[in-house]
C-alpha cells in the first residue's frame, strides 16, 4: 500500500510527532504515578496502559511518516541522519512501557492493590512485596527510558530543521 503521509501540503511526521512527544511522556507519567500514589492508581485505572497503548500505536506512525519525508528530501544532512537513526529506538522502549503499564493495571486490578487474590504462589506478605517491587521497577525504568529517548529524538530533529538557519 503506498499512502501519501501529507496533509493539507504538509508532512504528517511533523504532526504525528507534535502527539508522541506528549502521548509517550503522558504515559510514563501515569504509570510512575500509579506505582507509588494509590489515590491516582484507582483514579486511573485502565486509562494509564490505553494511553501507553496510544503511544504504541503513534511511534510506528511517526516512523514511517518519517520514512517517507525522508525519501522526499533533497539533501539529507549528518543531523539527519543522528535523527533518523535515533528515531528507530524508541519503539522498543514504548512497547516496554505499554507492557509494563498493562501488568501494573492488572496486578493492582486483579489483586485488590496488595496481591490479595494473586495466584498461590505470592500469597505470602513477601511474594507480593516482591511481586510489587519488581513490577514498581520494571515501570521506572521503561518511563524514564521512553522519556529521555524521546527527548535525545526530539532534540536531534530540532537540529536537523533548525540548525543554520536563524540568527540570535
Amino acid at each position: 500500500m503506498n499512502f501519501d503521509w501529507e496533509f493539507n501540503g504538509l508532512p504528517l511526521h511533523v504532526l504525528i510527532v507534535h502527539a508522541v512527544v506528549i502521548v509517550v511522556p503522558l504515559a510514563a507519567l501515569c504509570a510512575v504515578l500509579t506505582a507509588f500514589w494509590p489515590a491516582v492508581r484507582r483514579r486511573l485505572g485502565i486509562v494509564t496502559p490505553l494511553i501507553a497503548l496510544a503511544a504504541l500505536v503513534l511511534v510506528p506512525l511517526a516512523v514511517q511518516a518519517g520514512e517517507w519525508l525522508q525519501s522526499r528530501l533533497v539533501t539529507i544532512t549528518p543531523l539527519l541522519g543522528a535523527h533518523t537513526s535515533l528515531g528507530g529506538t524508541l519503539l522498543p522502549w514504548v512497547i516496554a512501557l505499554f507492557l509494563v503499564a498493562a501488568l501494573q493495571w492488572g496486578w493492582y486490578r486483579y489483586s485488590n492493590g496488595d496481591g490479595t487474590r494473586s495466584a498461590s504462589v505470592l500469597r505470602s506478605r513477601t511474594g507480593r512485596l516482591i511481586a510489587t517491587v519488581i513490577i514498581d521497577l520494571m515501570v521506572v525504568v521503561s518511563a524514564v527510558g521512553a522519556v529521555v529517548t524521546v527527548a535525545l529524538i526530539g532534540e536531534s530533529g530540532s537540529r536537523a530543521v533548525w540548525t543554520d538557519l536563524f540568527t540570535s
